[in-house]
């Protein structure tokens, strides 16, 4: 068991000896600064503060049936009732003794593993994906890599937009105006400029907007032709998700689109009335919240007067093959928070239908990209920003900056440090924010060689690498070698600065040289498996 983990569950028994009906499940033990240690726990102050009591003299009661003298040569108390926690170099060096001999990469695996569903990116056929889709892409990734990690079963389904009236106004566009030539050259662009024509065409027109109708009538009803020409259309899209996706390497489980739910829309509405849990109003059937004083006035549309279905109504099905394909402990959707009400009242709406359910649903949102001016990120034109050619600007910059620096590395091999560097620059930068905040795009902070970037992430496990790669072959890699004699070796070990004070391969001694080469290892290791749960590469020279 890993040093903190060890700690907590001493803090854990402490606190129920003091407090014995205290509920410390979040009585948890967290890195800190390394002025006040090398762990903290806050958690003394919310259970203080629950019963009227004086933090600081809890924290002196717990500290008082608390023994980590194994492991830690400092326990203090600070300010309003935190306390923290400063290890013992020999408590360290046996944590990492521990990892170099394979026994963990410091951290747990699941005690009881569970299985959930992550919905993420899903983007919509016959239309590019944009730099909007970036971020639920990458966050939804990041997702399924950590819980694979910690040994959870996660189902990554892709749910995408292959349904609906737009495809009205794209099958009278194909029939008519569709250019051949250009569907070959780029598909996407091509039904996109359909789109909008036909969009356009529309608006101007009454009569067009009917023959888009008559046409999507069609494709409801089977039409052998527009069926053809639907799946023709979401295999050319297909070709594009696949692309960009093999780019980002973000893999998915199950890729469903909103048609697959269509024929389990009109029994789920029937059953919802027959339960009493939806109703009709003003001709369309509707779930009202009238007992959930938050969505009171907001009742959630799940058959419109004319027959259709929306969003709500094809997530209510969602929801329900899930839970009945997989049986999941939880179900996670990773969206823009704009579409934070939308899940509220799905969720809401899920409960009343099928009340028995244990699994948990959770929304997580996140906020928009800005460009530099703090506006939504656009192209100079003012249109929104392709996903592929914001991949390609990455690639393009790393490579300029990766030819400045190592001019002299053949240009293939430059080409692949720019795509693994530029590609996880866009990824860190994405990932590194609250991600309910918005951020600003910007290209030199993202590729910047110095600081919280991807590319200083990726230079130090090259690095480190580097180290063991050269002096391996002579020293060899010997897991109990590890000694903490040097502040710098502790911090190391802890990550920041270590090669300018601390040589490794032209140490004094064999034993220093042993010892510092371990860590080395363990350092690219550590760097190697965090970057690779961001989705991020690494390369052997930069």
């Amino acid at each position: 068991m890993l040093l903190h983990k060890q700690i907590e569950l001493k803090l854990q028994a402490a606190v129920l000896a003091a407090l014995p009906d205290a509920d410390v499940s979040a009585v948890l033990v967290r890195p800190c600064d390394p002025k006040f240690g090398d762990y903290q726990s806050n958690a003394l102050m919310s259970l203080a503060k629950q019963r009227k009591l004086n933090p600081r003299q809890l924290a002196t009661d717990t500290l008082a049936k608390l023994d980590v003298s194994e492991w830690c040569e400092k326990v203090e108390i600070v300010g309003a009732g935190f306390i923290n926690f400063r290890l013992k170099p020999a408590a360290l060096a046996q944590t990492l003794e521990a990892a170099a001999r394979g026994e963990h990469l410091f951290f747990d695996k699941a005690a009881q593993p569970k299985t959930a569903v992550i919905d993420f990116s899903s983007p919509n056929v016959a239309k590019p994906m944009h730099v909007g889709h970036i971020r639920s892409t990458i966050l939804g990734d990041c997702l399924t890599r950590t819980l694979r990690l910690l040994g959870h079963r996660v189902v990554a389904d892709n749910h995408i937009g292959d349904w609906g009236t737009q495809f009205g106004m794209l099958l009278l566009g194909w029939k008519t105006i569709l250019d051949q030539s250009a569907l070959k050259t780029d598909a996407i662009a091509e039904l996109e400029r359909v789109y909008k024509t036909i969009n356009e065409r529309c608006k101007a027109d009454p009569q067009n907007l009917e023959l888009a109708k008559q046409e999507l009538v069609k494709l409801q009803g089977g039409d052998a032709e527009n069926l053809r020409i639907w799946h023709e259309m979401i295999r050319l899209s297909q070709v594009q998700f696949d692309t960009i996706y093999g780019r980002l390497g973000v893999k998915f489980d199950v890729t469903l689109g909103e048609s697959f739910y269509n024929p389990k829309l009109k029994p789920l509405v029937e059953e919802l009335l027959a339960k009493g849990i939806a109703r009709e109003s003003e001709g369309a059937i509707i779930i009202a919240f009238d007992d959930v004083p938050a969505l009171k006035e907001q009742p959630t549309l799940i058959r419109k007067s004319d027959g259709g279905f929306n969003y709500s109504t094809t997530d209510l099905a969602t929801l329900a093959h899930r839970l009945q394909t997989w049986s999941p402990d939880e179900i996670i959707y990773v969206t823009d928070g704009r579409q934070q009400l939308h899940f509220t009242q799905v969720f809401t709406a899920f409960r009343k239908w099928h009340g028995e359910s244990k699994a948990k649903l959770a929304h997580v949102w996140f906020g928009s990209i800005l460009g530099e001016d703090g506006k939504p990120f656009k192209t100079r034109s003012g249109e929104t920003v392709k996903l592929a050619d914001l991949l390609d600007e990455a690639e393009e910059r790393a490579f300029k900056l990766v030819s400045e620096k190592s001019g002299d590395l053949p240009e293939a091999q430059r080409k692949e440090i720019a795509r693994v560097t530029g590609l996880g620059a866009v990824k860190y930068a994405d990932l590194l924010p609250n991600r309910q905040s918005d951020y600003i795009f910007s290209w030199d902070k993202m590729l910047a060689l110095a600081g919280n970037t991807a590319v200083y992430v990726q230079y130090q496990f090259t690095r480190a690498n580097k180290v063991v790669r050269d002096g391996a072959p002579t020293l060899g890699l010997q897991p109990s070698a590890i000694r903490l004699t040097e502040p710098a070796e502790s911090a190391l070990a802890k990550f920041t600065s270590f090669y300018e004070n601390c040589p490794v391969l032209k140490a004094d001694d064999a034993a220093t040289r042993a010892s510092r080469l371990a860590l080395c290892d363990l350092t690219a290791r550590v760097l190697k498996q965090g970057l690779a749960t961001l989705g991020i590469e690494t390369v052997e020279q930069m």
